[in-house]
């Protein structure tokens, strides 16, 4: 429908608005970035899922994804009953990256490594869309 079709595009739009975020944080030093990266990279997992979902008909177009799924490994296998590829490694992934956001971006600085470990979970998140199909540019 035309419907899920804005959706998805809409969607889409805020994905690479993300992924630019993303990209001009690390340009411009983790440091002082914390906080934009905390908060862009828990958006796009979380939309990069929806989309997939979506384009799997595993979801409704309605169907909201919220992020606080995923402070819980519990919570968020509850709430995505259904089966979908790549499922656990998935989920892991968007908890790993969902406990470290609200230290990025309400905690005090974090060392680098502590960024570069949750861009690490994103990373490979990504590469799990992308073999699997998902575009977005």
């Amino acid at each position: 429908s035309s419907d899920e079709t804005m959706n998805i595009e809409s969607h889409l739009r805020n994905l690479k608005e993300s992924l630019e975020i993303i990209e001009d944080s690390i340009e411009k030093g983790l440091k002082e970035r914390q906080r934009n990266i905390g908060f862009n990279v828990s958006a796009v997992a979380v939309e990069m899922l929806e989309v997939f979902l979506h384009e799997k008909n595993l979801i409704n177009p309605g169907t909201m994804i919220k992020h606080d799924w995923f402070n819980s490994l519990r919570i968020a296998n509850e709430k995505l009953k259904f089966d979908f590829p790549h499922k656990k490694e998935i989920i892991d992934l968007i908890c790993k990256i969902e406990l470290k956001r609200n230290i990025l971006c309400y905690g005090k600085k974090q060392p680098i490594s502590e960024i570069e470990s949750v861009l690490n979970s994103f990373n490979k998140l990504k590469e799990i869309f992308e073999r699997a199909g998902l575009k977005w540019n």
